[in-house]
């Protein structure tokens, strides 16, 4: 049995000072057997250009995360602000889902796909590490559908904060 790790001094440290650092905000999903699944991540970055690849982090390998880790591939949704409320539901567990009215779509390969996303990205796992109570993914692009352009949105202090568009000056 493996112990529950309990909170440090370095721990918390490091929780207060990346509540103070906005982080861009993604909406995983995947297919699986008993349907979509999806949560939404703010701990996702680009690893390297050749080959295509990002890395992200769940804090669990259950429920959602669980299950998109099991999943052969997965979209990584890169959202804007008009997808805030939509984050916040994905951030919250037993909250609506999928729904027609939110936008969602099938790609042809089979994962929900948010097709007014910034940029979608078809990944699959290349590898996954485990590290305390979550799991790091590093995984290979296969596809990228760009998608419409609006004002960027940043996870800051438990919060969604909107950023000015790239045109606005």
């Amino acid at each position: 049995m493996t112990a529950t790790p309990m909170p440090t001094s370095v721990g918390d440290g490091l929780k207060t000072a990346f509540r103070t650092h906005p982080a861009g905000v993604a909406i995983i999903t995947a297919s699986t057997p008993d349907g979509p699944v999806g949560l939404t991540a703010s701990s996702v970055a680009s690893v390297a250009v050749d080959p295509a690849a990002i890395v992200f982090s769940v804090t669990r390998a259950t429920g959602s995360a669980g299950a998109i880790l099991g999943a052969d591939t997965f979209v990584v949704h890169l959202i804007d602000d008009d997808h805030s409320e939509l984050a916040l539901s994905f951030a919250t567990s037993g909250a609506e889902r999928f729904t027609e009215g939110q936008g969602w779509s099938q790609l042809e390969t089979g994962e929900p796909h948010l097709a007014s996303a910034r940029a979608a990205l078809r990944c699959r796992a290349l590898q996954t590490v485990a590290v305390g109570s979550s799991t790091v993914v590093i995984a290979e692009v296969l596809e990228v559908l760009p998608g419409p352009q609006g004002r960027p949105v940043v996870y800051l202090d438990r919060r969604f904060h909107a950023l000015p568009h790239h045109t606005d000056h």
